[in-house]
């Protein structure tokens, strides 16, 4: 008997991946302004990366083994697919949210369907609505005053715009290669498999072995008064509801809401992370940089619907995925 779609289901469970992983961003915030020696953005991004992998093997493994079944016709595909749509994805964000807001951060790294389309319209020469110069000029627009140019070459640390850009073209990446992988493999499986690339990818950068676990144990304040919470909680929430539950959130809106529709609903995301940041680690952005920020958001939007043959929905980190 076919599933019978609801899709304002579909949408309340992609607004909650949305702001699960826009909690996940200063939840990260936190943990990389702690101060804590040898945990930057590669030791945390291992530690996400190789903690998503492992429940997920371990899911797959009790309740649909076969599912884990792969060829090594496979193997290569799956390797980039992993390092360089989640591995890089995540680290390159965890690099720009060290080094400024959340929230424009998000702005920035959710511009990649407007690199899809262009790459679409110029590499494999589909056709594009003209709404996507539209979209690139909104979005470069909308990044002009992101930024605040116009105040000595920027308000906004050049090494974090840089690595927010680079997670953008690694995300559309992400994208590109996912809509080839899951010709053949589900959801599930394609995603549990880049984490996995992923974590063999960290587990060589940044062996695990050479990780110092009682690290877990060090204090990081949360911006609550005086309280401080131990790093490996923070860890914990990070792979469980900053990775694992949004991307379980995600795929379930798939089964109520057609993939470009989803993927407009997730552009909530950068708003929840700034409203999040805002409140809680104070955060403040400028009027310039609101502003700034809808310009950008309405020319993804518009780049989401540009090309003929719509985009999937990303699935694993940042917008309705993984990268948040």
């Amino acid at each position: 008997m076919p599933r019978v779609a609801h899709p304002p289901l579909g949408y309340a469970l992609t607004l909650a991946a949305a702001a699960f992983f826009a909690v996940n961003g200063t939840v990260s915030t936190l943990v990389l302004q702690a101060g804590i020696d040898g945990m930057g953005p590669i030791r945390l991004t291992a530690l996400r990366c190789t903690g998503a992998a492992l429940v997920l093997v371990l899911v797959l493994a009790v309740m649909a083994p076969g599912r884990l079944r792969i060829t090594w016709r496979e193997v290569p595909f799956l390797a980039v697919f992993g390092v360089v749509g989640v591995a890089l994805t995540q680290f390159l964000y965890y690099v720009a949210i060290g080094r400024m807001p959340v929230g424009i951060a998000l702005v920035f790294e959710m511009t990649a369907p407007v690199f899809i389309a262009l790459y679409v319209w110029l590499v494999r020469h589909e056709k594009v609505r003209s709404r996507l110069w539209a979209a690139l000029l909104l979005s470069l627009s909308g990044l002009v005053l992101v930024a605040e140019v116009w105040q000595g070459g920027g308000s906004l640390d050049a090494v974090g715009v840089v690595a927010a850009l680079l997670a953008a073209l690694c995300l559309a990446s992400y994208y590109l290669l996912g809509e080839r992988g899951s010709v053949t493999r589900d959801p599930v499986t394609l995603t549990c498999w880049s984490f996995v690339a992923a974590a063999v990818f960290w587990s060589v950068v940044a062996p695990w072995w050479e990780f110092d676990a009682g690290l877990l144990a060090e204090g990081v304040p949360i911006s609550v008064g005086s309280v401080e919470l131990p790093l490996g909680v923070l860890v914990g929430w990070i792979v469980v509801l900053g990775a694992i539950v949004p991307f379980w959130l995600s795929i379930a809106a798939l089964s109520h809401l057609a993939p470009t529709t989803a993927g407009l609903v997730a552009t909530v995301e950068p708003v929840f992370a700034s409203i999040v940041a805002w409140l809680w680690l104070e955060q403040v952005l400028s009027g310039w940089q609101v502003a700034g920020g809808l310009v950008v958001l309405t020319g993804i939007v518009l780049a989401q619907t540009a090309r003929a043959t719509p985009v999937p929905t990303p699935l694993p980190e940042t917008p309705a995925a993984l990268s948040s």
